[in-house]
């Protein structure tokens, strides 16, 4: 039986990961398959031990990759382990000794106001091509919703109610949320759907976001799309969807939204995964605290 095949199905099928996630599990356990075969021949998963995993570790190591890499892969292998040894093929997990590599936390900066209302404005005076008019809407979107990219990508005609001014997304686990549109983005909405009705053909009419051939929208174009742009506005070394849905975040942080709040919209299951986003507020907080403090004269 091949476990792996079983595992990632698994993981396909019954927990509903996103594809991308599916590859990367099928990848980093091939690659572990592959030292095994390379190092010990016909070595069963039951005679597999931490020492093994250890040298694993150590190759993955030699060759160059991260910390950050590294845990990825060995976290996949942790669930694959669990994985067989409910089915019963082991007896115990021999990455139960195992403990994270440690890995330096790079604080990631949003986009200023300014960077963002300078993309828009960049992208007014592009014209009114197909392309420039989605462009535009994607940013704003994605500013105005702190959506992820792949909910991006994947939304349909039937999650936009334009009349009530919502937008139904799909996000990580298959769980839905509802987020309102603002003004400004539902006038987008409409614009962006004229010009899409007018497009020679459509191919993948169910989805919102089309190609100029009228193809369905893929994550490269998305991150091309918000890079070029913010590359043209901001000194930033990172210029993603995802420092746009941080921009997002932190912004209405700022603005005093509550942090419950943020954390429905955002589609985060616990407090903790939002509150990544409150240092930028914070430190807004201490500056206005400052200057408005009437001790600090004192």
């Amino acid at each position: 039986m091949d476990w792996i095949e079983s595992f990632i199905d698994y993981l396909a099928v019954e927990k509903k990961y996103s594809q991308h996630t599916v590859i990367s599990y099928s990848k980093d356990l091939n690659d572990f398959n592959l030292f095994l075969r390379d190092s010990y021949g016909t070595l069963q998963y039951s005679e597999v031990n931490y020492g093994v995993i250890r040298q694993w570790i150590v190759s993955l190591v030699e060759q160059g990759l991260d910390n950050r890499s590294i845990n990825r892969k060995t976290s996949a292998l942790n669930s694959f382990f669990k994985f067989i040894q409910r089915a019963g093929t082991i007896n115990s997990n021999p990455m139960v000794l195992h403990k994270a590599l440690k890995v330096k936390k790079s604080k990631q900066m949003p986009f200023s106001k300014e960077e963002v209302y300078s993309v828009l404005d960049m992208l007014k005076e592009e014209g009114s091509s197909f392309e420039n008019i989605r462009n535009q809407l994607i940013v704003e979107l994605f500013y105005a919703t702190g959506m992820r990219r792949a909910e991006l990508v994947n939304l349909k005609l039937t999650d936009l109610q334009l009349e009530n001014g919502v937008l139904k997304v799909l996000g990580k686990r298959n769980k839905e949320r509802f987020i309102p549109l603002i003004n400004v983005v539902r006038d987008r909405f409409k614009t962006y759907l004229t010009f899409r009705n007018e497009l020679e053909t459509i191919k993948d009419g169910e989805y919102i976001f089309l190609t100029a051939k009228g193809t369905k929208i893929y994550d490269t174009l998305v991150y091309r799309v918000i890079n070029d742009y913010f590359s043209n506005a901001s000194t930033k070394a990172k210029c993603s969807p995802h420092i746009l849905r941080h921009s997002f975040a932190t912004h209405l942080l700022n603005e005093g939204a509550n942090l419950n709040a943020v954390k429905e919209l955002l589609g985060h299951s616990s407090l903790a995964a939002t509150q990544v986003y409150t240092h930028n507020s914070i430190a807004e907080l201490k500056k206005v605290h400052f200057k408005s403090h009437p001790r600090q004269d004192s």
